[in-house]
């Protein structure tokens, strides 16, 4: 195990968070776009995005040889939520469907807002985790002169 595979840990984990408050970036930033894309002819509201991290148990973990171990944490993809739509009762609206309900975004503020926390709160820990690396190394250098 090298000396550096706890940063390289920590460096996973700060772009793992900093895409996930990318994500939620862009599902606030479309909260309110009932045009996202054509299927069929027919515009469809924005689709809330979420990142699905690579998953490790305990015994994989074990099985992995040192160059996985390296690695740490990955993003496996950026998927779409899949709730449907909301339907808000607007008339006048030039996306409204012939009953004068609107397809909103499945995006809700709140919760983003708690993704981006908590992404900021592990982006800090790992910040924290790197910054302890780093001096244990420095203080490791120290004792050999």
């Amino acid at each position: 195990m090298s000396m550096f595979t706890s940063m390289n840990v920590s460096g996973s984990a700060l772009t793992l968070q900093r895409l996930r408050m990318d994500v939620a970036s862009s599902n606030i930033a479309n909260a309110d776009t009932t045009r996202a894309q054509l299927v069929n002819g027919e515009w469809q509201p924005y689709q809330r995005k979420m990142v699905v991290q690579q998953p490790h148990s305990f015994s994989n973990y074990l099985k992995q040889e040192e160059a996985r171990l390296n690695q740490g944490v990955i993003a496996k993809g950026i998927v779409a939520d899949q709730t449907p739509a909301t339907l808000i009762y607007d008339p006048i609206h030039p996306d409204a469907n012939e009953e004068g309900y609107v397809a909103k975004p499945n995006v809700e503020i709140a919760r983003e807002m708690i993704d981006m926390t908590s992404a900021t709160r592990s982006y800090e820990a790992n910040v924290s985790a790197l910054q302890a690396s780093k001096n244990m190394l420095l203080k490791s250098l120290e004792i050999g002169r």
